[in-house]
């Protein structure tokens, strides 16, 4: 096993690029979705039945853990991978994206930003210091560095403004990360849909260096066909040599543009979101278990689908128990979610390493355009 972060880069198709993440609690497979566990817990399920639907690393939330129970209570109690009982490789947010969503309860400056507490009002400060600090505390395998991130749409002052305060904490990040072997920092690019300061930023992180590289600012209400046309050019900015972590995405058909679109990494809560509320991710699109008309119906949700809720129960059940609001529900659809996405990735490697992306990408739009079929 590796004792140093290194990405080698295997295979392109186009775009889309396969390739091995190493660190030393374990191999990242490209493209890779990372499950949120944002208080330590991917909700509804443990973190072994996570490892089993093929995930490689989870993510953490540097602003959730850094008031309950505290970065300093987790790193006293061994650190966050024997805290939650998950042994291989963890990314951390920084908090940035959190505080952003504050609104009002929160004060942007140079320093950073103050904010308080969503759950009891208390006051708190957040720096690329302590943003770093904490997910040191935290023992965190990749490392985000501190942004700001500017809600969408924003006229062109307000995104530059940001998106230069991002790169000077971006350098304050990188100094107060230091020199740590085995422990990854990245930088996030920013900019918004304006192409002169993606371009800005990128130059700006890769003259700082960094072991990996985000892109940043996207998801946040732009829509599908501008984040996609931000991202025809926004990863080709960023080193070919380097991760290129996409941040918050998303629906399938969201990933499959991204990794098209030469994306590594990604991370969203809406597979156990979904799961949750009673929508499963299937190939033929989304299934809602809700409908009345799953209710006789003994096929499982995905025939295709190795989880144990396709593999060990039928829609029928699955309907009873959401709407009886048993909590077996939430576990069962989020484990089939994780799978499903988990499933899409590798079929997604398996393509770009053979030279068949564009063929892998017109059967899931075809699959999905066909729909979820009603039993006969």
């Amino acid at each position: 096993m590796t004792e140093r972060f290194s990405f080698a880069l295997n295979a392109t198709d186009g775009k889309a690029r396969t390739g091995l993440i190493s660190t030393p609690r374990g191999d990242i497979r490209t493209p890779a979705f990372m499950p949120v566990g944002t208080a330590a817990t991917v909700k509804a399920m443990l973190p072994e039945s996570v490892r089993a639907t093929g995930a490689d690393i989870l993510l953490g939330n540097t602003y959730h853990l850094m008031l309950r129970p505290t970065a300093e209570r987790i790193d006293r109690l061994g650190g966050l991978h024997k805290f939650m009982n998950w042994e291989r490789p963890i990314l951390t947010d920084s908090g940035g994206f959190q505080v952003m969503s504050l609104a009002d309860l929160r004060k942007l400056t140079e320093d950073g930003v103050s904010f308080k507490s969503h759950i009891d009002g208390s006051k708190h400060m957040l720096s690329p210091e302590r943003s770093m600090e904490i997910q040191k505390l935290l023992g965190s395998d990749i490392v985000m560095c501190f942004d700001e991130c500017p809600a969408l749409p924003a006229d062109r002052d307000r995104i530059a403004e940001s998106m230069r305060l991002s790169m000077r904490w971006a350098a304050r990040s990188r100094d107060a990360f230091g020199d740590r072997p085995g422990h990854a920092l990245f930088g996030i690019q920013q900019g918004g849909l304006e192409q002169d300061f993606r371009e800005e930023s990128a130059q700006a992180l890769t003259e700082i260096g960094f072991d990996g590289y985000a892109v940043g600012g996207l998801a946040v209400g732009e829509g599908q066909e501008a984040m996609f046309g931000c991202l025809d050019y926004a990863p080709d900015m960023l080193p070919v040599d380097k991760p290129r972590y996409l941040m918050g995405v998303g629906k399938p058909d969201d990933i499959v543009g991204a990794v098209k679109r030469g994306i590594d990494m990604m991370d969203c809560v809406l597979p156990s979101r979904s799961g949750r509320t009673g929508q499963a991710f299937t190939r033929h699109g989304v299934v809602n278990i809700k409908n009345a008309r799953h209710a006789d119906d003994p096929r499982p949700l995905d025939e295709n689908c190795g989880c144990p809720a396709c593999s060990n129960y039928g829609r029928a059940y699955l309907h009873h128990t959401f709407r009886s609001q048993e909590i077996i529900a939430s576990m069962l659809m989020t484990w089939h979610n994780l799978r499903y996405y988990q499933d899409l990735m590798e079929e997604m490697r398996t393509a770009i390493a053979a030279g068949a992306f564009e063929a892998f990408e017109a059967k899931f739009h075809a699959d999905r355009a066909e729909g979820d079929i009603p039993p006969l």
